[in-house]
């Protein structure tokens, strides 16, 4: 992160109020208020080097971009691609062709009509810049395994009219609408005389965003700030908020200090303590699952977990694990079960996926079952031959989070007769202060060690995209890469080919649910959870804020601003 200055000037959230009294509920209590005009809601970011939107590899500014741009499509709560700036659509071609009607009433801010020609541009801009967007790399991402046999899987549009077109992908995929929801430009801020300047599109400095958004850039103070006014005739109607501020700081960890001295209105909260924030009167606390999943991910290459007992190990495993007293003691709660690495909001998400409760006694019967028995009474099973059921886990010890956690792993199979060997540096924060350096040499001896194979079970965690594509996990071609379990199975092969294939959406949904359900029999992870994160926000904010992993902001053009009367 490059260091900047802090803004020391305070930023309040109300200025004027108006005249207009209403009610608002709360809490089955009537509360009177007067909505607040020319309001402003100040939100954060870090250092970015572009406003541009298909360019920028910044969080924090893509969350805020999502006020200003408008995709094709968008994701709903349940992760579910639905359309924004579509009227309707066709997918035809066994799924290669999608025909787009787009809305005729959605304007740029600019003043200039939204048209085929922005998609067709947008989608041409990304081809041409490839790999150096941040969207390039979107359709070849989404295929996972399956990129080898359709690397030539590009999009390519055709205009049809002003207000319908076609859009073509090499082979029809089951994740082709999620594509669809990167940010469309105009192309009239980029055409030179009778060509387009795909390039111009793709530039860093000096780059003005207009949008379709709910708001619209005012200015940018470089390093400080980035202003956005309401869009009057944004096509859902003129938010209510009247002015949005971005405000710059050096990293995230300074985010929760600039709330709470009242430089920010609303700020993310990731370290799940958020839970005091509710006594003060100022804030309220809006959660949400985010897209951190934690998982143990067993080592195929050997044979204790490879072998025709392998799954019935694994189940003990799973049985042995308290993980809501995981998720009590280390994030407060604040942690949702699981086991799948599917979100537990999606769409695709089965009811069934919540199978291995903790339960000692059927932990310890699988392992009977397996001829493990404590025959000398220390506590430690053993095979028929006597000797102990003893298994290495690693895990990234700079993690304060996973070190824990994993303490509390060995501590419950324990319980159940397995000794788990934590191999790696427990002592580790007690070695003086921790570096950057010392971080970076930890990691990468983990990746090594993942990599020769050299762990019995290793501890870690997945960023999950929105596409749900969960092939670079387990397909046997991906054993040497982010399959570093080195899970190899036919059938769940087969199984993450037909999800990946179905582009109808009940065939999709059919095929995930018979894909989690293989999943939890075969177990190549013990799924643990989904990380859950908030949004502290204050409290005279009042609407429809719906924050999501993927759209932190989701919703803040349906709120306003308020003033109770005492």
């Amino acid at each position: 992160m490059i260091v900047i200055l802090i803004i020391s000037s305070l930023t309040g959230c109300i200025q004027e109020s108006s005249n207009v009294k209403n009610t608002i509920d709360n809490k089955d209590d009537e509360v009177d208020y007067v909505i607040v005009e020319n309001g402003q809601v100040v939100l954060p970011l870090t250092p970015f080097n572009t406003l541009n939107p298909l360019m920028t590899n910044n969080l924090s500014y893509y969350y805020f971009s999502k006020l200003i741009f408008d995709g094709l499509f968008e994701l709903d709560e349940k992760l579910e691609p639905v359309p924004n700036l579509v009227d309707s659509y066709n997918i035809s071609d066994s799924g290669n062709s999608i025909t787009l009607k787009l809305r005729d009433d959605i304007y740029w801010h600019d003043g200039e009509k939204f048209t085929s020609k922005d998609v067709f541009f947008t989608i041409n801009v990304l081809n041409y810049g490839k790999d150096e967007t941040a969207y390039g790399t979107m359709p070849s991402s989404a295929m996972g395994a399956f990129y080898d046999a359709n690397k030539n899987n590009s999009l390519t549009a055709s205009i049809i009219d002003d207000y319908n077109i076609e859009i073509k992908t090499g082979n029809g995929f089951s994740n082709f609408l999620e594509i669809l929801t990167f940010p469309i430009i105009p192309e009239h801020e980029f055409v030179i005389g009778k060509g387009n300047n795909y390039s111009s599109a793709l530039k860093l400095e000096d780059y003005v965003p207009i949008g379709t958004g709910p708001f619209k850039f005012i200015k940018y103070d470089k390093n400080k700030s980035v202003h956005l006014g309401a869009n009057e005739r944004y096509w859902k109607g003129k938010p209510d908020i009247d002015n949005v501020v971005g405000k710059i700081f050096a990293d995230e960890s300074l985010f929760i200090t600039a709330y709470e001295a009242g430089q920010l209105n609303i700020t993310p909260d990731f370290n799940a303590d958020w839970d005091k924030y509710t006594q003060n009167g100022r804030s309220k606390i809006m959660e949400y699952i985010s897209s951190d999943y934690e998982f143990l991910g067993f080592n195929f290459s050997k044979e204790i977990f490879n072998n025709e007992n392998g799954d019935d190990l694994r189940k003990a495993i799973a049985y042995g694990i308290d993980r809501q007293e995981i998720i009590r003691k280390i994030y407060l709660g604040h942690a949702t079960q699981t086991d799948v690495p599917i979100n537990p909001n999606s769409f695709l998400f089965a009811d069934e996926s919540n199978y291995y409760g903790y339960n000692k006694e059927l932990s310890k019967k699988f392992l009977e079952t397996l001829g493990y028995m404590d025959k000398n009474e220390d506590g430690i099973v053993e095979d028929a031959e006597g000797k102990n059921l003893t298994l290495r886990l690693i895990t990234n010890p700079v993690n304060e989070y996973r070190l824990r956690v994993a303490e509390l792993i060995r501590e419950d199979l324990k319980e159940v007769g397995i000794e788990i060997i934590l191999d790696f540096d427990t002592e580790i924060y007690d070695h003086g202060e921790m570096t950057e350096e010392i971080a970076e040499a930890q990691c990468e001896q983990l990746n090594n060690r993942i990599y020769n194979g050299d762990f019995d079970i290793v501890l870690l965690g997945w960023q999950i995209s929105t596409i749900p594509e969960l092939s670079f996990m387990f397909h046997s071609s991906q054993q040497n890469l982010n399959n570093f379990i080195k899970y190899n199975n036919p059938d769940m092969d087969s199984m993450l080919e037909k999800a990946f294939n179905s582009y109808n959406k009940e065939d999709k949904l059919s095929n995930y649910m018979e894909l989690q359900e293989f999943i939890i029999k075969e177990l190549p992870y013990v799924s643990l959870y989904y990380r859950n994160n908030a949004l502290i926000i204050d409290s005279n904010i009042k609407g429809e804020l719906s924050p999501t992993f993927f759209d932190l902001y989701n919703g803040l053009e349906k709120c306003l601003i308020v003033n109770e009367i005492e």
